[in-house]
This record gives structure tokens, sequence and C-alpha cells, in this order.
């Protein structure tokens, strides 16, 4: 008889720990919409304009190098309470900055709690979700992302003609969400994995209880002692000796392939790109607009196929697309063929093809192939080369596109997701469908 699983529960406790996610879109994408005005506003070149954009990833990649360990030992609950309190602070004092360096600062701050929950909201998700399930759950924290990016868009669309400080708005917006996830923690469990790991046996069958029922608890936190137990904990040393050095490797090279695929360039670009066309501000944010359209709305398809075809094959199709369009993308730089409407469609066919692939399925990989007992840390490195490769995209994108004028730059994109097809094809398992001590077994004890 199959297990009968609490779904709406479930959803309850992953959408709140998935408003993480929602700010971490919203906090990466509202300067999007800010360049123009800031670049002004600080009298940025094309580097500075480069770094300012990418010293949120600098908060970044500290913030997921601290969540891991952090959140083995307090638990996710608190660390993700944490990230809530920093993103209120950035939005606020990234908002109010008088000088270049403040900016910057607030900024980091704002990169600490983004960095926090894009490593802790897909794994609280996926340490609650029954294993037929997880990939649709672990997914929302995607789609929350985008929903981010888009609130983020239409925000700066709306203040576009609203006066000189129109950017301090924009920042200053993050506050209300911000707020809204902050109270919403305290309305989610801790962990059922963390607690039957730290003795909290009890605790963590009334939640899993909550989730499917007495028997599924019972079984579950079996599952979880016996792995557990069946190898000692492991330091950080050892997650470079193999088996654990391979799968190390797979997380590390999926993270920073999501980066270097080059898609965040138009998330954060987008207007720059499009003013290439020579559209007025006005209409390069309202075409941004559309871009986080359709973003959200691929996103949506992913849910709904992750758990019916698999990992793999949404990744593999969206390495090849993306290179297809990357190419098409060059050609229209390289013949200056940049008026009307084919530049559009064409990165909405790429943002389409990440939306159903690299952007929610690298999460759920992520965090489904490392073992119990050293998930957080482990995702917290790859977390962190995840932003370091974010780092890097972002703050060569202009001195890229200034030097090439657009058509080497994408291919060089292009180049990164034929390799990364490859990567995939050869090195991904599939995690469709099994339990996380199941894929333990499976995927360690080679």
């Amino acid at each position: 008889m199959k297990d009968r699983f609490n779904l709406v529960y479930v959803l309850r406790i992953s959408l709140i720990s998935a408003l993480g996610g929602l700010l971490f879109g919203y906090d990466i994408s509202v300067i999007s919409g800010a360049i123009p005005f800031i670049t002004n506003y600080f009298d940025l070149t094309e580097w500075w304009k480069g770094f300012v954009v990418s010293s949120v990833y600098i908060g970044c990649m500290a913030g997921a190098g601290l969540a891991g360990t952090l959140s083995d030992y307090y638990g996710r609950k608190k660390i993700l309470l944490f990230s809530a309190i920093l993103f209120t602070i950035s939005a606020l004092g990234s908002g109010l900055a008088d000088s270049l360096w403040s900016f910057f600062i607030w900024r980091l701050i704002g990169g600490l709690g983004v960095g926090m929950a894009s490593v802790l909201s897909p794994l609280y998700i996926a340490e609650v979700s029954p294993a037929t399930f997880r990939g649709r759950f672990v997914s929302t924290n995607q789609f929350t992302i985008v929903l981010g990016i888009l609130i983020a868009y239409f925000v700066n669309y709306t203040l576009v003609n609203t006066g000189e400080n129109n950017w301090r708005i924009m920042f200053m917006a993050e506050a209300i969400p911000s707020l809204l996830f902050f109270m919403g923690i305290f309305l989610i469990p801790e962990s059922p994995r963390w607690l039957t790991l730290r003795g909290g046996q009890e605790k963590a069958k009334k939640v899993l209880s909550s989730i499917g029922g007495t028997k599924y608890a019972e079984s579950t936190i079996a599952e979880i002692k016996l792995s557990s137990s069946s190898h000692s904990r492991i330091s950080f040393t050892r997650l470079l000796h193999p088996p654990l050095r391979a799968l190390l490797l797979i997380g590390v090279v999926l993270a920073v392939f999501q980066q270097w695929s080059g898609i965040n360039v138009i998330f954060f670009y987008a207007p720059e790109i499009f003013a290439q066309t020579g559209i007025s501000v006005e209409s390069q944010l309202g075409q941004t607009v559309l871009v986080g359209i359709v973003n959200v709305t691929f996103t949506m398809v992913a849910i709904l196929l992750v758990d019916k075809i698999g990992r793999r094959a949404l990744m593999l199709f969206g390495a090849a697309g993306m290179c297809l369009c990357y190419i098409i993308i060059g050609l229209l730089f390289k013949n200056n063929l940049l008026e009307g409407y084919a530049l559009l469609i064409i990165i909405l066919l790429t943002i389409a093809c990440y939306a159903t692939s690299l952007a929610p399925v690298t999460w759920v990989l992520i965090s489904e192939i490392f073992p119990n007992r050293i998930r957080g840390t482990a995702m917290g490195i790859a977390t962190i080369f995840l932003w370091i490769g974010c780092f890097i995209l972002t703050l060569t994108f202009p001195a890229l596109m200034n030097a090439f004028k657009g058509a080497w730059t994408f291919w060089l994109y292009a180049s990164i997701c034929f390799f990364g097809f490859f990567f995939i094809l050869s090195k991904v398992p599939e995690t469709k469908g099994r339990s996380l001590e199941e894929l333990e077994g499976e995927i360690t004890l080679t």
C-alpha cells in the first residue's frame, strides 16, 4: 500500500522556507534596474559597474560557506532566521547609502543573506519532502527565486520615472518580503533529519508523522539512523578523498556550470543588452519584465516535469538548447541584426531553456547527492563555488561586451554549455524517486 502524505503541509512549510529564494531572486536582480541610475549617481566606469553589480556575490560566497557548517551545528531553522535579518538590514541600508563604499558594504551584508538562503532553503525542503515528490518541492525554491526576479523587474519598471532617487526605493522595497520571511520562519519545524542526527528523535518523529503518518516517521528515522551509524562522522578533509571527492566534484561543477552557462548576464544586464537595439530605458525595463514572465512560466513547467522525466533529461535539454541559442545571439551581434524583435525572441528562448533545466534542477541535484552527515557542509562548498562563478561572470561581462561587441562573448557561453552537456551525460547520476538515504548507499558505496 502506498504511503499517504500530507502534501498540503509539506507545501506550506516548503513555501515558507522558499521565501528565502524569493529574497535571493529579488536581491540579485534589483540591481539590473538600478544600474542606469547608480551609474550616473556614483559616476561608474565599465569595470566599476561590473564590480558594483558583482559585489553582492562576495557576501554570497561567505554566506554560503558559513551556512552549511552553522546549520549542521545550530540547525536549519535558526540560520534561515538569521538570513532574514540580514536581508532586512541590507534592503534599508542599500537604499539609504550616500557613498559608493557604504553601498558596497550594505550589498555585502545582503550577499551574506543570499548565500545562506541559497544553501538552506533547498536543503531544508529536500529534508522534509517525501522522495516521490522531492524534486517538485525543491523546485518550488527555484520558482520563488524567479518570482523574486520578476517582482524586482516589475518594481524597477514601475519606478523608472519617479525621480532621481528611484533606485533607493527599488532597494528598500525588499524590506517588506524580508519581514514576512522572518515571521514565517517561526511557523515551520526544524528539519527532521537534522533533529534525528542531533538526538531529537521524538521531535523528528512528530514532524515526520505530520508529513506521512506514524509508519512513515518510524521507517524514515530508522533509515536516517542506519545511514548515520554505517559511517563515522566525516571531517572536511575526508570530503577530498574518494568516493566523496567525486560527489563533491559533481556538485561543484554543476553549481559553476549553472552560472557560467551565462544566463545571469541576461538577468542582471538585460537593460544593458537591450540598449544595444537603441530603445529607451523605459522600454529596456519593460522588455526585462517580459524576461521575468517567461522565466516564471517555464519554471512552472520544470516543476511539473522534474519528478516525471527525471533530472538528467532536463539538464541535457537545457544545456543543448542554450548552446544553440547563444550561437544565434552571437550571429545577431556579429551581423548587426539587432533591430526589431529577433534578439528579444532568442533571449526569451534562452530563458525558457534555462528555466526548465539548469535553474531548478541544479538545486535539486546538489540537495540530493550528498550523504546526510555531510549534506550541509558539502552543499555549502558547492554553493560557494556557484557564487564564485557568478561573481566572475557578472564582473567580466561589461568589459567583455565592450571588448568583443557581443558576438564572441555569447559564443564563449555557447562553448561552456557544449562542454557542460557532455559532463552531465557522462558523470551526473539520476536521482529521481529515491530517498536521500537510498541515494547515500547507492552513490557513495562504490
